[in-house]
């Protein structure tokens, strides 16, 4: 490596992000970092700027969703740095790949509380895979290439990175660390010919892809290896994306309240391959669909990272390998006969249209899931939909079909106010995509000031926001442990339309269903950042069922 001249800090820093091929970071900008903004005035790199950290943290973790790599996020000291560990805490759930830089005080003034002052290693040290604080310039290139392979490899994640105000100042000669290829793990062969002699002796096997690390082609060479062995698919919670809902071995995806069908085949399979997942609280039922810590089927479980291998469930076969490397070690696996199980998948593709088609009528005007279905008809196949958490998701997941690789951008951890930011990311990433964000009306306020990232930056999305006027989720757990006792659930909201307006967007109220499709339109037209303000009868809690208030029922 060549030994470059004397450069300060932040310089040193933005010259290996570059290195590391970076292309776009999200920031709140802060004095405690000010050397390396400066720095990134004359480098390639795009900068977006966001007007919370929780959002900026975000959009960085959605970047790492969309395309396999690190996003890059820069926050201040202090509270920016606390703002900013919803997207931490998001991306190590969703095993996403991100790094956080955070300004920290001068190293001569550590340990007196000085203003602002956090020990981060002790903040995110439960809550991210690493965090690192850099107090000499000339170790940047290390510490920063070790960041993008912890982030990258094994099971990926977050990695936080403190920079103290003064390291960024001073100057060091240091060459630059080269790009970082990620160590991928392969199946061994030992592993494939025990993975064949299992299916081979199934009865009722079934396939289930989740977690991260995948690429669009891997994702097709499993659909593929399905096809071969006519194997039922199925996707983990909010991550409905690694497959196309058409195609014929689809049995639909495991999220809060699957369908009755899915939920029997899985406790009925005798052989389960997990491919890329942890099945996690969410897509486990709260951990009910396999025993701990051996289930009754035979489990093969395929991870990258070996520390969950047998975290949870003790598998029959583990095998640590990314999903990219498995998908292409399996490409040459055919069966030796016609399997057992011939024509299960075509019925569970059946079984997932029939769940999914037609969405139940709901009280009043506004019938959100047939507005659902309508979008999953209007859309294209490559639109990148959004969300947060709340019991609006659910009509989603169940009535919204995903087709391309990445289209679901949701968080796994059950984040609110996660919708919004991810779409103007994705927007600004994408821009000749349709973006839409869905968010229910606590769910956008707690990130919708990046309505104004989205104006000024562009970014052409489409936020519908589903307003009930009540904490739905939390309101509807209260209706049935609580009944009569409503508290601390109740909402009184602005015209999200005219708030879009105010920022520069486009804003309508949509108050009966029939009003929906034109108002998308005139929104798509617009060319501008949109809100779609929909009001939904507050006793349509849930995609499943209504409830009726107690103190209206009275």
């Amino acid at each position: 490596m060549t030994i470059r001249n004397a450069r300060t800090g932040g310089q040193i820093l933005i010259d290996q992000l570059v290195a590391q091929g970076v292309e776009r970071v999200t920031c709140v900008p802060g004095e405690s970092y000010l050397a390396a903004l400066d720095a990134l005035h004359d480098s390639p790199i795009d900068v977006m700027i966001c007007r919370a950290e929780g959002g900026a943290a975000m959009m960085a973790e959605a970047y790492g969703k969309l395309t396999g790599q690190p996003g890059i996020c820069f926050v201040t000291r202090g509270p920016g740095a606390t703002n900013a560990s919803h997207g931490v805490h998001i991306a190590m759930q969703d095993s996403t790949p991100m790094i956080l830089f955070v300004g920290q005080v001068d190293t001569g003034m550590r340990e007196r509380e000085a203003f602002q002052e956090l020990d981060y290693k002790a903040v995110f040290g439960t809550m991210a895979k690493w965090a690192v604080e850099i107090d000499r310039p000339d170790r940047i290139p290390e510490l920063v290439a070790r960041a993008f392979r912890v982030a990258l490899q094994g099971r990926p994640g977050p990695v936080v990175i403190s920079l103290p105000e003064n390291m960024l100042t001073e100057t060091a000669a240091v060459a630059d660390a080269p790009r970082v290829e990620p160590a991928v793990s392969w199946p061994a062969p030992a592993d494939l010919d025990r993975l064949g002699t299992m299916l081979a002796s199934a009865k009722a096997p079934l396939v289930i892809l989740g977690g991260s690390g995948w690429t669009a082609e891997a994702a097709k060479g499993i659909a593929r290896f399905a096809e071969r062995f006519d194997l039922p698919v199925a996707t983990s919670f909010r991550r409905a994306s690694l497959i196309d809902a058409d195609h014929s071995h689809y049995a639909g995806d495991l999220g809060i309240g699957p369908s009755p069908g899915l939920k029997a085949r899985i406790t009925g399979a005798d052989v389960i391959l997990l491919i890329g997942g942890r099945m996690s609280e969410m897509p486990s039922s709260s951990y009910t669909l396999l025993d701990i810590p051996v289930p009754s089927q035979k489990l093969i479980h395929v991870h990258p990272g070996s520390d969950e291998l047998g975290r949870v469930y003790q598998p029959t076969l583990a095998i640590q390998a990314t999903p990219v490397a498995f998908a292409a070690a399996v490409e040459t696996l055919k069966p030796a006969a016609a399997p057992a199980w011939k024509g299960e998948a075509a019925k569970a593709h059946k079984d997932y249209l029939e769940w999914t088609e037609t969405a139940r009528e709901l009280p009043g005007a506004f019938q959100y899931g047939k507005v659902v279905t309508w979008l999953r008809d209007r859309l294209p196949n490559d639109a990148i939909v959004c969300n947060g958490a709340g019991n609006y998701a659910g009509w989603l997941h169940r009535h919204h079909r995903f087709h391309s690789f990445a289209s679901q951008l949701a968080p796994t951890s059950g984040s609110m106010g996660y919708g919004v930011p991810a779409a103007v990311l994705a927007k600004r990433q994408y821009p000749d995509r349709v973006v839409v964000a869905f968010a229910g009306d606590g769910c956008f306020l707690m990130n919708g000031q990046e309505f104004a990232t989205a104006v000024q930056y562009d970014a052409a999305l489409i936020v519908i926001v589903v307003d009930n006027a009540q904490y739905g989720t939390i309101r509807m757990h209260q209706e049935r442990d609580y009944p009569g006792r409503v508290v601390g659930t109740q909402l009184k909201n602005p015209d999200f339309a005219m708030y879009a307006k105010a920022f520069g967007g486009h804003g309508e109220r949509v108050e009966r269903t029939e009003d929906f499709a034109p108002a998308f339109e005139r929104a798509l037209a617009s060319g501008k950042p949109s809100i779609l303000h929909c009001f939904i009868d507050a006793r349509a809690m849930s995609v499943g069922k209504d409830f009726v208030p107690q103190e209206k029922a009275r």
